[in-house]
């Protein structure tokens, strides 16, 4: 078994009753930050990701993540390009603009050029409704998205919202990786 699908059952998988941020219940929860925010498992996604962006969508300006769980990503991808010697610097998407200071949504892309092509970066998608309203802060930065890649899809949705809405996308693992055909 692969060693970051191993920290993810042992540290993120849980079964119960749970209510998801798109406000869906589940019998289940994967919360990836446990496994991605330990030393192995920063290095393990981060490899996995770069390896993944540039086997689906080739070069790209920057590696965004949604805030909480995509800025990790986006670090452990901007930090793994490096070893590569083929950097990928990382822009964190805010929820919401921020109300004080410079006002702004997107950290990290003030060194961007116009029309940078961005890869987005995310830990769980459900229905893609986070993931879409990343995308179109993205967009409204006058960027482009080259697309979107997950860690985990739980097979609800979200794919199909995302690709629905032009953009490519792809994931590391899905529900059948922690729960089999269930």
């Amino acid at each position: 078994m692969d060693r970051l699908l191993e920290l993810l059952r042992e540290r993120g998988f849980r079964r119960g009753n749970f209510v998801l941020s798109s406000g869906k219940e589940s019998d289940f929860f994967i919360d990836c930050k446990p496994a991605v925010l330990s030393a192995e498992g920063h290095v393990l996604v981060g490899e996995a990701l770069i390896a993944r962006i540039r086997d689906v969508l080739g070069s790209v300006s920057a590696v965004a993540g949604v805030e909480l769980g995509g800025c990790p990503l986006a670090s452990a991808v901007a930090t793994a390009s490096w070893t590569t010697n083929d950097p990928i610097d990382a822009v964190y998407i805010r929820k919401s603009t921020k109300e004080h200071g410079t006002r702004k949504m997107l950290e990290g892309a003030d060194r961007l050029d116009a029309n940078a092509n961005l890869v987005i970066v995310e830990d769980t998608v459900t229905t893609g409704g986070s993931t879409l309203r990343a995308v179109q802060a993205v967009r409204d930065a006058g960027f482009e998205v080259a697309g979107v890649i997950a860690v985990v899809d739980r097979l609800e949705g979200g794919a199909a919202a995302i690709r629905d809405a032009g953009v490519s996308f792809s994931t590391l693992y899905d529900r059948t990786d922690f729960m089999g055909g269930a």
